[in-house]
């Protein structure tokens, strides 16, 4: 395909994925989703309203019941899903495309991480769900054991930023359990995850298993966390909106497991590999736009090391290639939305107002067109009082913060409301333990970032989220857990 038809490509507009179908919305509403790279409609995207997700939520609870995917032996439960990751890498060059010109995230990134890893998480919960391991406890004369069950219906709520992986790191697993499951991509990111249906069918999931709603969250996410029929909810995104989540989920006693914002320090000691760091650093604030809640978006500093570290910075910075995503060459794309760029525009310049120090960066760059492109922003001489250390910017802009002592580092990384991620950069292995056990984070790296294993638990502290997922915690959250006890 020739870069002006990637350019040009629509895939056909998007309907509700019900009961293996693709439906209009009751209403026949539907809405635009936008390339942000332009700023022209790539699609009509089916509006559901709270009738669709009844009707979506009445045809899991049907499908659960009967027992054609609760009760199928997990090997061949399992067979599916593979099935599925094979058929995500047959069309990974679409997928990629779609997700690329829906998110405006660089093709280098859709191409060479978010789809494969999409399909990687499908097959490790399949392969993991054959192989867990069930508890049993023995007593003298009596013996108990552990029966892990299917929940039931699962409501996920998937994030716009890295919406296929995340909508089959969530839903992978949920299935493999043996739930049916209702998911709502986001309103801005909607196709990619549509197209899950397809590969489901192909795959020979049956149908109502896999239900796909898109629609905006105020009324098809309320109606997704209030239903009595879901048993498990998993939202992704920012905190405000998982406390409203965790609020209606309350009225049913609906178990939650909360993914939410980060503010995440990134630490540089005096004793690190500053080359290290300095890549290390620019890929953990800069990759995906800077639209990612792992992101080490307080960048703290080692007074004695600040400006040597903030001359390597800043030369890394410059460096990086904003431009049309679709360019195999491209690190950075557009932002998500217009009103996203203003948003993020805004907290430049109250950072600036706060008295921080731009290094580099800020300005939009409309000589790329009518897109939403943004400079890679550095903000210096912060401090982590200021609104701009303190609020998740989700954007690419990086604060960088000085400190004085290893004391210091862990009081300014531990002031925030958040509690996500965090990263270390020293060669004293002393240190990086020290300092891993006591930052206040669901996750912290030492001289890596974003490094995932998939049987590690997943989720933040604070602020940033409830619970976690990954591994054996995710099949603990979309099970219920009954103990068995038997005279011998």
């Amino acid at each position: 395909m020739s870069q002006t038809a990637k350019e040009n490509y629509v895939r056909k507009d998007a309907k509700l994925f019900i009961d293996g179908d693709y439906v209009d919305a009751v209403s026949g509403e539907t809405f635009d989703t936008i390339n942000p790279a332009t700023n022209r409609k790539l699609a009509s995207v089916a509006n559901a309203s709270e009738q669709d997700v009844k009707r979506a939520i009445d045809v899991a609870q049907r499908t659960f019941e009967s027992g054609v995917w609760s009760e199928m032996p997990v090997d061949e439960r399992a067979k599916i899903l593979c099935k599925m990751a094979d058929l995500v890498m047959e069309r990974v060059d679409e997928l990629a495309l779609v997700e690329t010109l829906d998110v405006g995230k660089p093709i280098k990134e859709s191409r060479g991480f978010d789809i494969p890893r999409a399909a990687a998480n499908l097959r490790f919960f399949a392969e993991m769900a054959k192989y867990m391991v069930h508890e049993h406890y023995e007593m003298r004369h009596f013996m108990s054991y552990a029966k892990y069950t299917p929940a039931g219906v699962t409501s996920l709520i998937i994030p716009w930023n890295l919406p296929f992986m995340q909508m089959t790191w969530k839903a992978s697993a949920a299935l493999a359990a043996g739930n049916t499951v209702v998911v709502k991509p986001a309103s801005y990111t909607p196709l990619s995850a549509v197209m899950l249906g397809e590969i489901a069918n192909e795959a020979g999931l049956p149908p109502g298993v896999l239900n796909i709603l898109t629609g905006p969250g105020g009324t098809v996410g309320t109606a997704m966390t209030t239903h009595p029929h879901v048993r498990r909810i998993s939202f992704v995104g920012e905190s405000s909106t998982g406390k409203t989540v965790m609020r209606n989920a309350a009225s049913h006693l609906i178990p939650v497991s909360l993914e939410l914002g980060g503010k995440s320090a990134n630490i540089v000691f005096e004793d690190a590999d500053l080359d290290e760091a300095v890549k290390g650093s620019v890929e953990a604030i800069f990759r995906n736009q800077g639209e990612i809640c792992l992101a080490g978006s307080r960048l703290l500093v080692q007074e004695s090391v600040y400006d040597q570290f903030l001359d390597k910075f800043m030369s890394a910075v410059q460096r990086i290639k904003v431009g049309n995503p679709l360019e195999p060459d491209t690190d950075m794309g557009a932002l998500v939305s217009r009103s996203h760029l203003e948003t993020v525009e805004h907290y430049i310049q109250i950072g600036l107002e706060e008295g921080a120090k731009l290094g580099y960066g800020g300005k939009r760059l409309s000589a790329l067109g009518d897109g939403n492109f943004l400079e890679p922003t550095v903000l210096y001489d912060v401090d982590n009082k200021m609104r701009v250390a303190q609020e998740e910017i989700f954007g690419p802009v990086i604060v960088i913060i000085p400190f004085c002592t290893e004391e210091d580092a862990i009081r300014i990384a531990n002031d925030s409301a958040y509690g996500l991620a965090g990263v270390v950069w020293t060669n004293d292995l002393r240190r990086a333990h020290r300092v891993a056990d006591r930052v206040q984070s669901g996750l912290l790296w030492i001289n890596c970032w974003y490094v995932r294993d998939l049987r590690t638990p997943f989720g933040g502290a604070k602020d940033s989220g409830i619970g976690r997922e990954g591994g054996r915690h995710s099949f603990e959250f979309y099970s219920e857990v009954k103990t068995v006890t038997l005279k011998l």
